[in-house]
């Protein structure tokens, strides 16, 4: 990181009091606080710039996207103009349109946070949720940007009704997005099937915890069939993706939103607890969005007039024509958005299969293996719907054994064999390796040492077994 040239400024009403700057500062410029901040109800730092020497290591350190600013004048919500600004050209308002950001430095996000900063650069202007742990530092930050970009935070008084409210906002074009998690989500799902259904984007970005039932906070991959398999009754599909980092929150949550609007569909952003909590380096993008106003939307207006969207078709003949669209339509995103990493996987003869957090842990296990001589290797699914079986199959010719790594009961591999199973031209049964897993529940994670242990029994089993 290069030496940053300003001295640091603080914006008491985003202070959380982690002291995480205090701990940076080699001059002790920083100092825990003694009063109250009026609208936060905590106690932020104070600080002291006589001794500052302008090093950045307490902005590297803040967790809060502008706790700390390297110059009040630009605060990164200063440069975000608003979406669909007013008396746009009409032959403009269709059109996305990519801004220029000025070169910033990495900033210290938590999952949450950074997945809400994502949003922002999107074009998100429309937020709608009830708060749920462990997501709702997201909600928090996007109650605290929105009013100050000209958008609208709006706090439902349920989960059910903000979707509801994602669907009319998206109805009408319009970015919007959520942060919900495991019990919130399974309320959404009528809505998310009316969305789906009428060809209404929005982003969902669900921070999983353990379950059933409330469960508790913990990180859990609990609702990977839910999200792939369960979106509501009918013919439900919708893209899941599944970042394993802060600045994948970040990144994704971008992504979700250019893909919902590609295929007038929702998109689920599946996190987990751990991810949603940790902080993590996350570098801005170099462009933002300003969103145009799709031509399909309902405005109100002389130029949308026409256009009608909605879920019911009573003619039997009606329906089943409408399903036939929407199942083309999932087969394009079949075809065009699997995605997925690769690491250490060209040479790999035991495949680690895992996502989300889970992954991270699943990496170290394969460079421990590495280091013993063990040609293992990482697969990591980025999207879990569509699962990305066209990047997997080709290494099943090397591969002598997989492992699924997962916090949950076997939901990730459910999806990896069923999409083997549906890509059995290219993959008989005879040529898929033995598998084995490694599952963890209830909040508890794999750890790597389950994860060498499994792959030694595999290697262990004879090769006609």
């Amino acid at each position: 990181m290069g030496k940053i040239q300003y001295q640091p400024s603080l914006h008491p009403e985003f202070c959380k009091a982690c002291g995480l700057c205090i701990e940076a500062c080699p001059k002790h410029c920083i100092e825990l606080g003694k009063e109250i901040h009026p609208e936060t109800g905590l106690v932020p730092v104070t600080i002291d710039l006589e001794d500052c020497n302008a090093c950045g290591l307490c902005l590297a350190a803040c967790p809060e996207p502008h706790g700390l600013t390297a110059d009040t004048e630009q605060l990164p919500h200063a440069m975000l103009p608003s979406a669909v600004p007013p008396g746009r050209p009409d032959s403009e308002a269709a059109r996305d349109t990519p801004c220029s950001l000025p070169d910033q430095e990495a900033m210290a996000l938590k999952g949450t946070h950074a997945a809400a900063v994502g949003a922002i650069l999107a074009g998100c202007r429309h937020f709608f949720g009830y708060p749920i742990t462990p997501s709702t530092e997201g909600t928090e930050l996007m109650a605290k940007l929105l009013p100050k970009l000209g958008g609208v935070y709006t706090q439902a008084v349920s989960e059910v009704a903000a979707v509801n409210m994602i669907y009319g906002c998206g109805a009408a074009g319009t970015r919007s997005m959520t942060f919900t998690s495991s019990p919130g989500f399974s309320l959404m799902l009528e809505g998310i099937s009316y969305m789906i259904g009428a060809e209404v984007p929005g982003v969902f970005v669900n921070v999983m915890r353990g379950g059933p039932g409330l469960g508790n906070i913990a990180p859990e991959q609990s609702d990977i069939k839910l999200a792939c398999r369960g979106l509501g009754h009918g013919n439900t599909h919708a893209v899941v993706l599944a970042p394993a980092s802060p600045q994948e929150m970040l990144d994704l949550t971008r992504l979700a939103f250019d893909l919902s609007f590609k295929y007038r569909s929702p998109v689920i952003v599946a996190a987990d607890g751990l991810l949603g909590q940790i902080t993590g380096r996350v570098q801005l993008p170099r462009t933002m969005v300003r969103p145009g106003l799709p031509e399909w939307s309902i405005r109100g207006d002389g130029d949308h007039r026409r256009n009608v969207i909605h879920s019911l078709h009573l003619r039997e003949v009606e329906l089943e024509r409408h399903n036939e669209k929407l199942s083309a339509k999932y087969q394009r995103m079949i075809q065009d958005e699997q995605r997925a990493e690769k690491w250490h996987c060209d040479d790999a003869e035991w495949i680690l299969v895992a996502a989300n957090s889970p992954a991270m842990t699943a990496r170290g296990a394969v460079a421990r293996l590495r280091a013993n001589g063990i040609r293992a290797g990482l697969f990591r699914p980025i999207t879990l719907w569509p699962f990305p079986v066209r990047e997997l199959t080709p290494l099943l010719e090397k591969a002598r054994g997989l492992v699924v790594v997962e916090a949950s009961a076997g939901q990730l591999e459910d999806e990896m064999r069923l999409a083997l199973s549906h890509a059995s031209r290219a993959v008989h049964p005879e040529n898929v390796p033995e598998i084995r897993s490694v599952r963890r529940q209830g909040g508890v994670l794999p750890n790597e040492n389950e994860i060498l242990e499994c792959v030694q029994m595999l290697r262990e089993v004879p090769t006609d077994a």
